[in-house]
C-alpha cells in the first residue's frame, strides 16, 4: 500500500506519531522522524522500526523553529532522494483556564502546533510541486472543531490547523498534492494519560463506541490518506473519534 514511499513524520518518536511511523514501515514506507528532545526514545524507535526492513532516520528538530524545520526537510530529501508524504503531527499542550493562561502559554502551543505545521509545509511544497505529486496530512483534533474548556491555546492551534489544511488544499490541488487533516478524539497517549479517572469516565459517556481510541486508529487513517486509494480526496477533515461529535 505504501511500498517504496518516503515519509516525513514530525513528532514521530512517541504517541500518535510513533504509531503512524510503525504503520507506515509495516506497509513498506521509508520514514524520517523528527523529535524535539527525547534522544533515548528516538534511538529506541529507530531500532524497533528497523525490523520491518525499510529505511528509518531520526533527527532532532524543533517544529516551532522555521530554520530547523527546513533543515529537517532538506536532510530527509538528501537521505531518501525524494519525499512523497508529510505528516504534521508534532504538538504540545499547556492547559490552563483562560484567566490563568499567560501569553507565553498561548503562543508556545500555537508556535509548535500551528506554525510548525506551516513551516514544514512551506519547506516541502517546492519539492512536491517539482515532482507534481505529494500527500500532506495534518493532525488536528476534535477540540479544534468543538473547543475545550482549559484548552483555549490547544483548541485555537488545532482549529488553525484545519484552516491551514483547507487553504493549502485549494492552492495545491492542481499541482498534484492532496492536503487533508485528521481530527482525533480521545486517544490513549501520554498527553491524555494525565487525566483523572473521573475525567476519563466523562469522556467515555460521550463516545458512541464506548471505548478510548488507540494511536493505531489514527495511524490506519493516515496510511489510507497517504495511499493511492485516497488520490481523489483533498481538503477533508476526517474525524477519528469513536462518535464523539455525533
Amino acid at each position: 500500500m505504501l511500498k517504496g514511499k518516503n515519509a516525513i513524520i514530525t513528532g514521530g518518536v512517541r504517541g500518535i506519531g510513533k504509531a503512524i511511523a510503525e504503520e507506515f514501515a509495516k506497509r513498506g514506507a521509508n520514514v524520517f522522524l523528527t523529535y524535539r528532545s527525547n534522544d533515548e526514545a528516538a534511538a529506541l524507535v529507530k531500532e524497533e522500526l528497523s525490523v520491518y526492513g525499510t529505511a528509518v532516520e531520526v533527527m532532532k528538530a524543533d517544529a516551532s523553529n522555521f530554520e530547523e524545520a527546513g533543515a529537517a526537510v532538506a536532510k530527509a530529501i538528501a537521505s531518501f532522494g525524494s519525499i512523497d508524504i508529510l505528516i504534521n503531527n508534532a504538538g504540545i499542550t499547556k492547559d490552563k483556564l483562560l484567566m490563568r493562561m499567560s501569553p507565553e502559554d498561548f503562543n508556545d502551543v500555537l508556535d509548535t502546533n500551528l506554525s510548525g505545521s506551516f513551516y514544514f509545509i512551506r519547506h516541502i511544497v517546492p519539492h512536491m510541486i517539482k515532482r507534481k505529486e505529494g500527500r500532506i496530512i495534518n493532525i488536528s483534533s476534535i477540540v479544534g472543531v468543538k473547543g475545550s474548556a482549559g484548552q483555549a491555546n490547544y483548541s485555537a492551534s488545532k482549529a488553525g490547523v484545519i484552516g491551514l489544511t483547507l487553504s493549502a488544499a485549494k492552492e495545491l490541488g492542481r499541482r498534484g498534492i492532496t492536503v487533508n487533516a485528521i481530527a482525533p478524539g480521545y486517544i490513549e497517549t501520554d498527553m491524555t494519560g494525565v487525566l483523572t479517572d473521573e475525567q476519563k469516565e466523562k469522556y467515555l459517556e460521550v463516545i458512541s463506541l464506548g471505548r478510548i481510541g488507540k494511536p493505531e486508529d489514527i495511524a490506519r487513517a493516515a496510511a489510507f490518506l497517504a495511499s493511492d486509494d485516497a488520490s481523489y480526496i483533498t481538503g477533508q477533515v476526517i474525524g477519528v473519534d469513536g462518535g464523539m461529535m455525533i
